[in-house]
């Protein structure tokens, strides 16, 4: 008896140790060629508009006691709204739609930068623990409720944010939201919806992504500071405050766990824009994708691309045409 389960120690022993060993290669040498410019990218020139009216960053504390920023777009209105930025930026490119939102007294209008962005951040491109952003959200909910607790909150997102919004509303924080929208949001790096590395934006160092994996399924994450993508930004489009890589603890707190079952657990309206134009994604796969797992109204617009979808003015009645519908339910 004692001798049998020596043998099961001793295999439990090497099958780890042989998992740990290919975990470690994948590590070390699954980084892959950085991005260069000339290999594509997102129609980042889109975001060159006029921020004169850009609103002040607002500061509120999250539950480890540190000072996430924001902004808030105020308007006459029982209905909030939180929109999500995508990766490699912050909030600030929200300003016309959110200016639309807020202006056209549809919602009141808060745009947060993710813990890891914007103009100082603690720690660029990294976070503490892989669900530590969705817990960030869920602290800022909290506090808008504070101030806000009768009104109707959707949550929003663009991109990785509005894969991010796929992983909270498939966690324990996911009946907080009345509804949610999804703007040309990323799904996984091999669903139906996605063009070869984003369309040229991003570069995952898909082996050491493998390799640590392997070690997160272990219960270890002694590596998870390690950079995991980086994003193809053009030169003329950096003033400082992008953020050009992620760590592997980022980068996959920016995702869905599972969006097949994240999105089987929304039982709230939910609305996916795209633009038939999207450089990053295939608009055209959204709602045949989504469609399996909960009931989603989709809009594809004409010519929009990817950043288009939400600075262009083509996008503005779509929202305002779905905001007045839930305001009617």
């Amino acid at each position: 008896m004692m001798e049998m389960f020596l043998k099961i120690l001793y295999f439990i022993f090497i099958s780890v140790l042989i998992q740990f060993s290919i975990a470690t290669v994948l590590i070390l040498f699954g980084k892959g060629k950085k991005p260069t410019p000339d290999e594509g990218g997102l129609a980042f020139n889109e975001l060159f508009f006029d921020y004169t009216n850009l609103p002040q960053l607002h500061t509120f504390e999250t539950r480890d006691r540190k000072k996430m920023t924001y902004r808030r777009y105020s308007a006459q209105a029982d209905t909030v709204i939180i929109l999500v930025h995508g990766s490699g930026w912050h909030s600030q490119y929200f300003l016309p739609l959110a200016e639309f939102i807020s202006s056209e007294g549809l919602a009141q209008v808060y745009t947060p930068d993710l813990r890891g962005h914007g103009p100082t951040p603690e720690r660029r491109g990294d976070v503490n623990y892989i669900d530590q952003l969705e817990d960030d959200l869920a602290d800022l909910i909290a506090i808008i409720r504070k101030d806000h607790p009768s009104a109707m909150l959707i949550v929003g997102g663009h991109s990785s944010g509005g894969g991010l919004v796929i992983r909270f509303a498939g966690s324990r924080y996911g009946k907080q939201a009345d509804a949610y929208v999804l703007l040309s949001p990323f799904l996984k790096y091999n669903a139906p919806t996605m063009r070869p590395n984003s369309g040229g934006w991003a570069h995952a160092y898909t082996g050491r992504i493998a390799g640590l994996t392997i070690l997160n399924m272990m219960g270890i994450h002694w590596f998870d500071y390690l950079t995991a993508i980086e994003f193809n930004m053009p030169e003329e489009a950096r003033d400082g405050t992008e953020t050009l890589s992620y760590s592997h603890r980022l980068n996959t707190a920016y995702a869905p766990r599972n969006y097949k079952k994240d999105l089987s657990a929304i039982t709230q309206p939910v609305l996916v824009v795209a633009g038939m134009a999207d450089d990053a994604f295939i608009a055209e796969q959204f709602e045949p994708v989504i469609s399996q797992y909960t009931k989603v109204q989709v809009k594809l617009l004409p010519d929009l691309t990817h950043m288009g979808v939400v600075v262009s003015p083509e996008v503005h009645p779509v929202f305002k045409d779905w905001l007045e519908g839930l305001g009617k339910r």
